[in-house]
């Protein structure tokens, strides 16, 4: 790892009671690791008109994602995508979502959840924006809704990929992007992943710490706080390399440069923030 690299964490939970009260000092320790800028994601209609609001703050650190959840999704209703068009024509929201389905612990019904995926969908294809998902313990429906989208939609991620070498195969027939996180770093439940990892394409990788969730568990010497932060990503980048039998500068630089042409990001501004 060189002092050039950069580094992108594209899915931060922000506004979660974690973080929120720390958002200068997270931004200012990411920046020290080259971890900058920070995607902040919006999980309901309130919170991503507060990260519109916050990322506005911190030009060129900070951007945003404005979406609805599917923990959440049981407050879509008739005047959501409306409210979510408005929220996505901010200056500072890069995509729609997190979005998606989640039938690990289906806080809201599954049909709320599939409707509200469906719109958000239809809502990207309709803004050409790229889309930012969430699947969990859920993807036959998933890649199923994705797929009725898919020629319209111009890009698609899934974050904080967790799911099979079939599930991963099918994402990838779809041509979605990768999120990984320190997931692959957990002994007890990442080495499924660990093993996938080398699967992804270097134009679909990117990393994130999903922060403040998500500690890498074999990070040494060990966080005395189990909150995730974006400056760990580095370390998450170094496990994905070894894994991959990949140079870290090279896999990085293609992190790096997917997360720009993902959120259509301005290169040449972020490396003078850098």
């Amino acid at each position: 790892m060189t002092s050039m690299t950069q580094y992108i964490d594209i899915a931060v939970n922000l506004l979660s009671e974690r973080l929120k009260h720390d958002i200068d000092s997270i931004i200012n320790d990411a920046a020290k690791h080259h971890v900058s800028p920070l995607i902040v994601i919006g999980s309901d209609l309130d919170e991503s008109a507060e990260a519109s609001v916050v990322s506005q703050q911190y030009p060129l650190q900070l951007f945003s994602t404005a979406g609805v959840h599917p923990h959440q999704a049981s407050s879509w209703d008739a005047q959501s995508s409306d409210k979510l068009k408005q929220l996505a024509l901010q200056p500072s929201v890069v995509a729609i979502g997190e979005c998606g389905l989640d039938y690990n612990r289906d806080f809201s019904p599954r049909p709320a959840q599939r409707q509200a995926f469906a719109a958000q969908l239809a809502l990207a294809c309709d803004l050409n924006m790229p889309v930012l998902m969430h699947c969990r313990d859920a993807h036959q429906d998933f890649i199923a809704i994705v797929n009725e989208y898919r020629s319209d939609l111009p890009k698609g991620l899934l974050h904080c990929f967790t799911g099979t070498k079939d599930e991963l195969a099918a994402c990838l027939a779809a041509d979605l992007y990768i999120g990984i996180t320190g997931w692959i770093c957990d002994e007890r439940r990442g080495q499924e992943l660990a093993q996938l990892v080398p699967l992804i394409p270097n134009n679909r990788i990117m990393a994130e710490t999903d922060s403040p969730y998500l500690l890498p568990r074999s990070m040494r010497p060990k966080p005395k706080s189990s909150k995730n932060l974006p400056q760990y990503l580095p370390y998450i980048v170094q496990v994905m390399a070894q894994l991959r039998q990949q140079p870290e500068a090279e896999l990085a630089q293609y992190c790096f440069q997917n997360s720009c042409d993902f959120f259509g990001l301005p290169i040449t501004l972020l490396e003078v923030v850098n």
